[in-house]
């Protein structure tokens, strides 16, 4: 069958196109699916490069989350039948015309969305919801900065940030893509590649600060956001999109009474299964209810893949990055 299969570490253009990628049967507790569009996501670019925290053997299918149809189901499954619509995510293995995971790891398609809206929405509306819900606790009232916040999870952080009632700061490196951050409901605005990020956060709050900071970035950003944490702040550690992990001064966080929080969805996930479960839940009935709309603004055939990875490396991308296996 079609896939994109690493055969090597390195950038998107040592990954090849096959059209005999052999796919296993389903075993025990497994679901097949026939995948409809695949996201990409920033550890899928670290994965191809032998950069991610856990790597899989090779040869091996990149990508992560899908939406797709189930073709078989193996024994034991009870939640899914053949032709339902789903959303998968998993390591790895979604760039592909189909993927075998585990039941667990798969969850009905919400009914609002399509298949290119769905097939992004697992690893970005779930990290953040998680981070904003469970790890910030953000209340209606408090003020959310949102670094990346074009990116794929910063989009939804500004969106669900919004829906919770919070006022959002969204920073990011181009006017283009604060276009976006105010359509999804950013009430102020930052280009950090013109403005400076310190200076400008205590001039727009009057030297009070944030309350919550939503980082996915890291880099230089990361210390300039905490400078400005308001007392009880909480800084959320997201990831580090930009590249290098700050080495931050620890004594911010005493002189700001504010605490850092990481945030792991994959671990969540897995330790509280019941949680994420009551999340999805909820996430689902917000689709349904139109007060979440997932944003796809760079939509890929999926033979185009090399491109696709270039726009989320060349942090060019606005919202998610859907490779689309529909597409001629």
């Amino acid at each position: 069958m079609k896939a994109i299969v690493c055969r090597e570490h390195g950038p998107a253009e040592s990954l090849q196109l096959v059209n005999d990628w052999d796919l296993p049967d389903c075993g025990p507790g497994e679901v097949r699916v026939a995948v409809k569009a695949a996201g990409l996501n920033f550890p899928d670019l670290l994965m191809i490069q032998g950069k991610y925290q856990t790597q899989p053997d090779m040869p091996f299918v990149p990508g992560a989350e899908c939406a797709g149809v189930v073709r078989a189901v193996g024994e034991g499954v009870t939640r899914y039948k053949v032709g339902d619509k789903v959303i998968a995510a998993s390591t790895h293995g979604a760039f592909a015309a189909e993927r075998v995971v585990n039941e667990a790891e798969v969850y009905p398609m919400p009914e609002a969305l399509s298949f290119v809206q769905a097939a992004g929405i697992s690893l970005t509306y779930f990290t953040s919801y998680h981070a904003l819900k469970q790890r910030a606790d953000l209340k209606a009232g408090e003020t959310l900065l949102v670094l990346g916040a074009a990116g794929g999870v910063g989009a939804t952080a500004v969106e669900i940030g919004k829906m919770l009632g919070a006022h959002v700061i969204a920073a990011a490196s181009s006017d283009e893509k604060l276009a976006l951050c105010r359509e999804l409901g950013a009430d102020e605005v930052i280009n950090y590649s013109e403005v400076d990020l310190k200076s400008t956060l205590k001039e727009m709050t009057g030297g009070r600060g944030v309350d919550v900071v939503y980082d996915p970035v890291g880099g230089d950003y990361s210390e300039a956001a905490l400078r400005n944490m308001a007392w009880n702040g909480r800084f959320l550690v997201i990831g580090f999109a930009s590249g290098p992990i700050p080495k931050i001064p620890l004594n911010l966080a005493l002189l700001k009474g504010c605490s850092i929080v990481g945030v792991f969805y994959g671990r969540f996930s897995g330790e509280e299964p019941e949680r994420n479960l009551r999340n999805v839940e909820e996430l689902w009935q917000l689709f349904a209810e139109g007060k979440l709309n997932p944003v796809v603004t760079d939509v890929f055939p999926f033979e185009q893949y090399v491109d696709a990875f270039n726009c989320l490396a060349e942090r060019r991308a606005r919202g998610k990055v859907i490779l689309d296996l529909e597409q001629d």
